[in-house]
């Protein structure tokens, strides 16, 4: 399938053309798809959905993917930095700041690393994100889509 972005920062359902306006489509039941250029092509998902009127946005899962869709990083930490840097390059293209972050969950397939490395992964999410939590919950998971994956992170935001 071929792309066609048009607009600075144009962030169309893939093989979907975006409008002359430069804004993805919107779909049935008013809800936006965004999918970031910069993100490792979606299969199956959308990295965003932007609910009309563009209050919500729900935040697919995002794991430590670099743009070729390879998981980088060897540990918790390393990844858990990649999949918020993705989650936020999601809002970013759907519209929303890191402040706009209402809820997010925390899937780890190793609860106890990733409470032993909370300490680096609050500096993380404090350098990255800023010294205001939204509601979280992490939850432990055999394992993630991306088998080599540790930590997914998902969420939702409002776009105020």
């Amino acid at each position: 399938m071929s792309e066609e972005r048009t607009g600075e920062g144009a962030a169309g359902v893939r093989g979907e053309q975006v409008p002359g306006n430069g804004q993805p489509p919107v779909t049935a039941g008013g809800f936006e798809r965004v999918n970031p250029p910069e993100l490792s092509p979606p299969t199956g998902f959308s990295h965003a959905v932007r609910a009309a009127p563009g209050t919500l946005v729900f935040l697919a899962g995002q794991t430590a993917l670099d743009g070729a869709g390879r998981v980088v990083g060897d540990g918790i930490v390393e990844q858990f930095e990649r999949a918020l840097t993705n989650l936020l390059a999601a809002a970013r293209a759907a519209g929303a700041g890191p402040g706009d972050l209402a809820k997010l969950t925390v899937f780890a397939v190793d609860v106890a690393d990733y409470r032993r490395n909370a300490a680096a992964v609050g500096r993380v999410w404090k350098r990255l994100v800023g010294t205001d939590y939204p509601a979280m919950a992490v939850i432990g998971a055999t394992r993630l889509w991306d088998e080599a994956a540790l930590v997914e992170i998902e969420g939702i935001a409002v776009v105020r």
